[in-house]
């Protein structure tokens, strides 16, 4: 069953997704991946701590507030956590996002010309370095190095019974949206089916090729904004 946490949110909702048995998906008890995040965490810790400090002076010299930008999410079957990124917009962001046009379809929000994103804070976005905090998340067990992007509450209060299955997994830093379209693919359902497709084909290996693909499309700074 869903975590208790998860029915505060939905109470009041006509949806009662705390009703629904899923099943955690295998990934989340293999050993192999588990090992996989710990070292992979680690590494990306260790990067965090060398660009740290240039990182924070460039985003307190761009704009004024604070370093990280802190939010809740939800992960394996409603489980919340916070997470926390490279702060990559104007302080005072969510009060101005009634301004900025969705150009996405579904339960997520794109807008290629967000007018919110500061300069340090694009170039943050496209070399993913804002994710990097993410790490800390990771070596804890809340998130995994693959996985499905991590919704907010107010998404997973519209989720139908097909959404749900997306948290069968642990979220992950990538995963099949980020290495297959990324900021091309606006569609929440199409991102709910590559969700669904990386549970149906997840092998230790597939994590592997994943993370192989997500350095391709970093340093090739494809989809990214």
């Amino acid at each position: 069953m869903y975590h208790t946490p998860l029915k505060s949110v939905l109470q009041g909702t006509t949806y009662k997704a705390w009703e629904l048995e899923l099943t955690p998906h295998c990934s989340v008890t293999s050993k192999f991946k588990r090992i996989l995040d710990i070292l992979g965490s680690l590494v990306g810790l260790f990067i965090l701590a060398i660009v740290f400090v240039p990182i924070a002076i460039a985003i307190k010299i761009d704009s004024p507030g604070p370093i990280f930008f802190t939010q809740e999410r939800y992960g394996l079957q409603g489980s919340p956590f916070k997470i926390r990124k490279f702060r990559s917009m104007v302080s005072d962001a969510e009060q101005l996002k009634s301004l900025v046009n969705n150009e996405a379809n579904g339960l997520i929000f794109k807008n290629k010309n967000d007018f919110r994103v500061t300069k340090v804070g694009r170039f943050l976005r496209s070399t993913s370095l804002d994710e990097l905090p993410q790490f800390w998340n990771v070596l804890v067990g809340e998130m995994s190095l693959v996985g499905t992007r991590p919704p907010t509450g107010d998404e997973v209060m519209k989720y139908t019974q097909r959404h749900w299955q997306r948290l069968n997994v642990k979220p992950g830093i990538t995963g099949e949206w980020q290495v297959n379209g990324r900021s091309h693919v606006k569609d929440f359902e199409q991102i709910v089916d590559l969700d669904l497709r990386y549970q149906k084909n997840w092998h230790p290996l597939y994590d592997l090729m994943l993370i192989g693909k997500t350095f391709f499309v970093i340093f090739g700074r494809i989809g990214a904004f």
